[in-house]
């Protein structure tokens, strides 16, 4: 079984904080959740390529969640990508 790859995109604010919460609360034994640290160089590098516009965001299977490109982290929207879901 392959696991379904979720990004969350974090410089450590609060706000960050409590979508990070959200997700390892919405993860399923299918999902493999990464803080991706926009503070580091590699992470600012990985949000470049997904253009990331604003923290927190969460990318799931290397595209960034409809509710990542404009505002924050929205459990729903997460959820209809897949968050959450066992794969078969």
């Amino acid at each position: 079984m392959t696991a379904r790859k979720i990004e969350v995109f974090s410089a450590g604010c609060p706000l960050c904080e409590e979508a990070v919460a959200m997700v390892e609360r919405l993860a399923c034994p299918s999902c493999e959740v990464e803080v991706v640290n926009m503070r580091d160089r590699k992470g600012a590098a990985r949000a470049r390529e997904l253009n990331v516009r604003t923290v927190p965001a969460v990318a799931v299977n290397g595209r960034l969640a409809g509710c990542c490109t404009a505002t924050g982290p929205d459990e729903a929207v997460l959820r209809s990508a897949g968050l959450g879901q066992p794969l078969d």
